[in-house]
């Protein structure tokens, strides 16, 4: 598996129903088979502003295939500018090879 860590601010007025609407657009745009995994999407709770997206993928070649897939830099555009107006100046990113994951039984 691979991930990544998304750090971003939130602009001035942008609320976790704001962060719910970009998670919506983003997975209407998901196709069958793209090796995303799951999304969890988190607010620092001493700094409310400051917010993670952690992204799991089943690996970094189709998490690379998914982005460079054929119309993928259109059907994106709808939610790059939603978070163009939700974050304050650009995501940082950070690319994660997952060593272990547990689960509660």
């Amino acid at each position: 598996m691979w991930a990544q860590l998304i750090r971003a601010r939130l602009a001035e007025g942008k609320s976790d129903e704001d962060l719910l609407r970009l998670e919506d657009a983003v997975r209407a745009t998901e196709a069958a088979g793209s090796g995303w995994i799951r999304t969890t999407m988190s607010r620092d709770q001493n700094d409310p502003d400051e917010c993670y997206i952690f992204v799991l993928f089943e690996s970094e070649e189709a998490a690379r295939a998914r982005e460079q897939a054929p119309g993928r830099e259109e059907e994106m555009a709808p939610a790059r500018a939603m978070m163009a107006e939700l974050f304050d100046g650009p995501p940082q990113f950070v690319d994660m090879v997952v060593v272990s994951e547990a689960h509660a039984d």
